[in-house]
């Protein structure tokens, strides 16, 4: 028999007070909406006079002669949806990851850009950048264009393992060695990062400099496949890991104790990160703060479930990084912002506010 107290009107089932389920699925439902709309947007914002309407009619109505030029069909297909594909996959990498290093190390502070792992995939990505014509020429020969999402892989695993390493102790992570292990492998990745740069020529020099503030400029179709092979796995795999993850906020022993696989599901999510971090990483540059300003923004609405938060990244991500990118590639025309910028200044005030937030200085 039912419980009264959650009997609603004419005998149904209420959910119990607190429960989000329903609020989420809007949610998701409206950031799906809002994608495609922010996507749109993207796709025809720019020194082409191409419209939203003449593009929904090539792809709908038959393709009219009308609808679209020759010039704007070059650009709508070579140029712009190649880099809307990639800013989508890589907003929703950089969401989701934030999202699972946060659950992972029981945090909302925990980013990938913020604890090293960026700057070590970032290590990898210029090593082949720089180093690939001459000590790495046998490994680059052997890879060919995966050599640079691979390397840039590596860098982000390794960072990301030692970091566990260093501030895990007993099975419980600490904060304080967290952040001050990240800060510490950050600066270690970009000194050696910078000794790269200075031995590079200025071909690999015009490259890095922009790559390093992260751009979707460089989007062309075959680099979006070779990064999508890493990118799609890891994030179809990250959903997996929702239920492991609320078990293990309750802490280790107890999401032990409710058959949770505790060292499995770290070691998955940690390749995950690693894979998507790293090959974002390589085809974009570096660009910080939306793992960390997408989750918890997220978690204000939709609450602490990793079912629905996992998800909901992935589409706030995408939808984030497409009008970052928009808004780099207008507000200075001709000329392009690098977008690491934007969201930058974006997440560093954010950053701070969820400090003085959890400090019980401010209560907004």
């Amino acid at each position: 028999m039912a419980n009264p107290s959650l009997a609603g009107p004419a005998g149904m089932i209420a959910r119990p007070a607190g429960d989000r389920s329903g609020r989420a699925l809007l949610t998701l439902a409206v950031l799906a909406a809002g994608l495609v709309v922010v996507a749109l947007f993207s796709l025809t914002s720019g020194a082409s006079d191409a419209s939203a309407l003449g593009v929904l009619r090539h792809w709908f109505a038959g393709a009219p002669a009308d609808a679209l030029s020759a010039r704007d069909r070059l650009i709508i297909y070579d140029i712009r949806l190649p880099r809307v594909v990639m800013g989508m996959l890589v907003g929703a990498a950089l969401a989701v990851s934030g999202a699972v290093m946060q659950g992972l190390f029981r945090n909302p502070l925990a980013d990938p850009g913020l604890v090293g792992v960026s700057a070590g995939a970032g290590l990898g990505a210029v090593s082949v950048i720089v180093l690939g014509t001459t000590s790495l020429a046998p490994l680059t020969a052997l890879l060919g264009p995966a050599a640079l999402p691979l390397a840039a892989f590596s860098g982000g695993l390794a960072a990301t393992l030692i970091l566990y390493r260093v501030a895990t102790r007993q099975g419980r992570t600490s904060v304080a060695t967290m952040l001050l292990a990240g800060i510490a492998l950050a600066a270690l990745a970009m000194a050696l990062t910078g000794l790269l740069v200075f031995i590079a020529d200025d071909r690999q020099l015009r490259d890095l400099t922009f790559w390093q503030l992260g751009s979707l400029a460089g989007a062309t179709w075959q680099k979006l496949a070779a990064a999508a092979v890493v990118i799609l796995p890891a994030l179809a795999a990250m959903p997996f890991l929702a239920r492991g993850l609320n078990a293990l906020a309750l802490g280790e022993a107890t999401a032990a104790h409710l058959g949770v696989p505790v060292q499995r599901l770290k070691y998955a999510a940690i390749v995950n990160v690693s894979a998507a971090v790293g090959a974002t990483v390589a085809i974009s540059g570096g660009i910080g703060f939306v793992g960390i300003v997408v989750p918890h923004v997220l978690r204000l609405v939709v609450g602490p479930d990793n079912r629905y938060l996992l998800p909901g990244s992935a589409l706030l991500g995408a939808a984030l990084l497409l009008l970052a990118d928009a808004f780099a590639r207008t507000v200075v025309a001709p000329a392009e912002l690098p977008i690491g910028i934007v969201t930058a200044a974006i997440g560093g005030p954010f950053f701070l506010w969820i400090l003085l937030r959890r400090r019980g200085i401010i209560d907004l």
